[in-house]
């Protein structure tokens, strides 16, 4: 086997499309994942069981049933119902679902490490419940937990050629598709596996630099 640099040189043009997808993915699911994990973590707060128990379910299910299963949910059953999105839109969805139940449990976790006296604090100052959380408690909690969101941005970063499986051409679907086309597997799919270590580990080390500033 001989490696053909022309083969590489043809495929940049796709890999540069391929990456743009992946990154747009990566970026509105990121959004999405933080969003509503923040969403579903102040429910989950809330004195009502009527609230805590369907969120509680919800997010239980969606972080048992793999991404893989939710992606074809939402691509091939929704349109049955009427409900049509996008090859791409269904993932960025899907990505960001899927991650804010996990981004949930960072918030809860960020939250109660907020010491109680800040709690009291407030509680002594008369403030309001909203400027409670908005001024004292969710400073400092996600003060707390963006190293761990950021792990998690990683993870959504790995995740992304599952969108392949719903006709996205992400890096991986346009090496694939380019490989099929062109009967050259090696140089492409080489291309995307040092693409993501070039993205993952300098973010990984980015995010540990952070995180030692942040517990100072």
């Amino acid at each position: 086997m001989t490696w053909d640099w022309s083969a590489v040189g043809d495929f940049m043009p796709h890999f540069w499309d391929g990456l743009l997808v992946t990154l747009q993915a990566l970026a509105l699911g990121s959004v999405i994942s933080f969003a509503l994990g923040l969403v579903w973590a102040l429910l989950m707060r809330t004195p009502s069981r009527l609230v805590r128990w369907p969120v509680g379910v919800v997010t239980e299910f969606v972080r048992n049933t793999p991404l893989l299963v939710q992606l074809f949910f939402l691509f091939y059953v929704l349109p049955e119902w009427d409900i049509t999105f996008s090859a791409l839109t269904t993932g960025v969805v899907a990505i960001g679902l899927h991650y804010s139940t996990y981004t949930m449990q960072v918030y809860r976790a960020g939250i109660e490490g907020v010491p109680a006296g800040q709690w009291e604090a407030a509680m002594a100052l008369s403030l309001p419940v909203a400027r409670t959380w908005t001024a004292v408690i969710l400073p400092q909690a996600i003060r707390r937990v963006v190293p761990a969101l950021g792990n998690y941005v990683i993870s959504m970063l790995k995740d992304t050629p599952l969108l392949m499986a719903i006709t996205v051409l992400d890096m991986l679907g346009e090496a694939r598709l380019f490989s099929q086309q062109h009967f050259q597997f090696t140089e492409p799919l080489t291309v995307i596996g040092v693409a993501f270590i070039l993205i993952s580990y300098p973010a990984s080390l980015l995010l540990r630099a952070l995180e030692r500033r942040l517990v100072r």
